[in-house]
């Protein structure tokens, strides 16, 4: 785009101004653009998710069923020590799972915690630049 010479600095700081909207027009349009795509994207993950957990849900049934009736007839028919040792082996499991992922929650969170002293030590330096 060519700049008229005779323009005065009225006229540049008007399409200046116009660019600059125009500008930040074409960039809140980009984000909305990239929002909806990220949503998008999104959804379609967490269904997956869900369907895969689903299917998860229903193999685990399926085996513990399996691993009951297995032991059930290791032990004459006993179905109930079947039930018994699959079900005491799934809660020793599940407090595994359960000790494994309190102790991962409580572990500090540095990226958290790093990103908080670097916030103040930059609005330290903000404030001493003022003074």
């Amino acid at each position: 785009m060519m700049t008229d010479p005779d323009a005065g600095i009225p006229d540049l700081i008007r399409r200046l101004t116009d660019d600059s909207k125009r500008l930040m027009q074409d960039e809140v349009q980009l984000a909305k653009l990239e929002t909806k795509e990220s949503l998008s994207r999104a959804t379609r993950g967490a269904l997956w998710m869900g369907l895969s957990f689903g299917a998860g849900v229903v193999m685990l049934v399926a085996l513990t069923l399996f691993l009951v009736t297995l032991i059930g007839r290791l032990a004459n028919g006993h179905m109930w020590v079947g039930a018994l040792i699959v079900g005491i082996a799934e809660l020793v499991g599940g407090f595994l799972l359960l000790k494994r992922g309190l102790t991962a929650y409580a572990e500090p969170s540095y990226t958290l915690e790093h990103s908080r002293r670097a916030l103040r030590d930059t609005a330290n330096w903000a404030s001493s630049v003022r003074r």
